[in-house]
């Protein structure tokens, strides 16, 4: 091999690596592209969680504030059991009929002012 081949074959392979070294440089502009997304989708993906448990917690509030004014709505507590003992003893709670003895069957008006009020 003489001085000139060698020379070119030095030459040929410094091409290669700046060939290789702009690559790398675009590859790292890459690189650097995804690694900047990915950290903004991990970020607005942890502010889309929590906004959707803030919304889930509201909205399991609005349905037992809506419950517990539901049942504030119609009657109280005591006044539902002081209702359901009379049925049971025998004695209609409806407006129709209301304090009158039951002949031992179901009124449906009772059993409505009952479901009205679950």
């Amino acid at each position: 091999m003489n001085n000139r081949e060698i020379f070119d074959q030095v030459a040929d392979m410094e091409k290669q690596i700046g060939e290789l070294y702009e690559r790398l440089g675009e590859l790292k502009g890459q690189l650097s592209s995804v690694l900047e997304e990915n950290h903004r989708l991990q970020v607005e993906n942890h502010n889309l969680r929590n906004h959707l448990e803030q919304t889930n917690q509201e909205k399991e509030k609005q349905k037992q504030n809506s419950k517990d004014e539901d049942a504030k709505e119609y009657l109280p507590g005591e006044g539902r059991d002081n209702l359901a003992r009379l049925y049971d003893e025998g004695f209609h709670i409806c407006n129709l009929e209301f304090g009158s003895p039951r002949q031992n069957e179901d009124c449906i008006f009772c059993l409505d002012f009952f479901a009205k009020r679950k």
